[in-house]
């Protein structure tokens, strides 16, 4: 199934007094390239999620985010200095006993002394959290290569689709050929007449020199390995598996065959369709860019 390298997949849960959520994006790219987001007490996550979606993308540069927090149960652990705090107190008690101040000191007003407190992540087990995560990044997965799955669906229906116009322009080309070998005799032999006014032609020299031109001509090769590169073009987009890069090349191929049809055929009407050809192959070119 043609794949497209453009998509997005998104899924959040709860799960366990976990608050997950897992969002992927990508644009074309030559190789696999990955980068995740994750936060800082969850950085281990990151590695884990490139290597998921490698298994399961080949080409493509995505950027991958992934959101956890606790909705139950303690995230953090508090922890306070008890000696700090006597000395806090013991330094206010005595600044109110100097100055004549009424004490009115509470709990309140020592947590104004943040040196007090010391918060501390709760350590979870990765593997546990990555067990969660897992599913989360599933059906995020799920929904991003669907996206690219029916992208991908679409580029290989325009693609056989201007694939089909080529055939019908080489058919139209292959028609042609012996068209042009033929107003080439015609031409040779009135311009001999106008040289050689009244004296005889020889039938011989002109039909020499009519296959000549038909030799340095004829596109015959050309067209027939043109048409296998469609051939070929059309079983490639219906075969599984990665295959941006095989068409990739193919295209250039086809490119290719028309340059050289072009430059063989001295006839204007063939001239035009090779143009066309070319116009053809250069939007199956662009599209195949962004193809897995």
């Amino acid at each position: 199934m043609t794949m497209s390298m453009t998509g997005y997949g998104r899924s959040q849960r709860t799960v366990e007094g976990h608050d997950i959520t897992v969002e992927l994006r990508s644009v074309n790219h030559r190789y696999f390239e990955c980068s995740v987001r994750a936060p800082r007490a969850y950085g281990y996550l990151e590695e884990k999620l490139k290597s998921y979606l490698q298994a399961r993308v080949s080409r493509g540069k995505i950027e991958a985010g992934i959101f956890v927090q606790t909705v139950e149960g303690p995230a953090a652990e508090v922890q306070i200095n008890q000696a700090l705090a006597r000395e806090y107190l013991q330094a206010l008690r005595k600044m109110g006993g100097e100055l004549g101040i009424r004490d009115d000191i509470s709990v309140s007003t020592m947590t104004r002394f943040s040196d007090i407190f010391t918060v501390l992540k709760v350590q979870e087990d990765e593997d546990y959290i990555w067990e969660l995560v897992r599913p989360v990044a599933d059906e995020a997965v799920q929904r991003f290569l669907e996206m690219r799955r029916g992208e991908g669906e679409r580029m290989k229906a325009d693609i056989l689709d201007r694939a089909g116009h080529i055939r019908e322009m080489v058919e139209q080309v292959k028609a042609r050929s012996p068209e042009t070998v033929r107003l080439y005799r015609e031409r040779l032999y009135q311009k001999l007449q106008e040289i050689l006014e009244d004296r005889q032609i020889d039938e011989g020299r002109v039909l020499t020199e009519a296959a000549v031109f038909a030799d340095r001509i004829a596109v015959d090769e050309e067209t027939v390995r043109l048409e296998s590169h469609l051939s070929a073009l059309e079983d490639i987009l219906c075969s599984q598996g990665a295959v941006g890069r095989k068409l990739d090349f193919l295209v250039q191929e086809m490119n290719r065959e028309a340059n050289t049809i072009g430059s063989k055929a001295q006839d204007i009407d063939i001239a035009r369709i090779v143009v066309d050809v070319k116009a053809e192959i250069e939007k199956i070119r662009e599209q195949i860019q962004n193809i897995e």
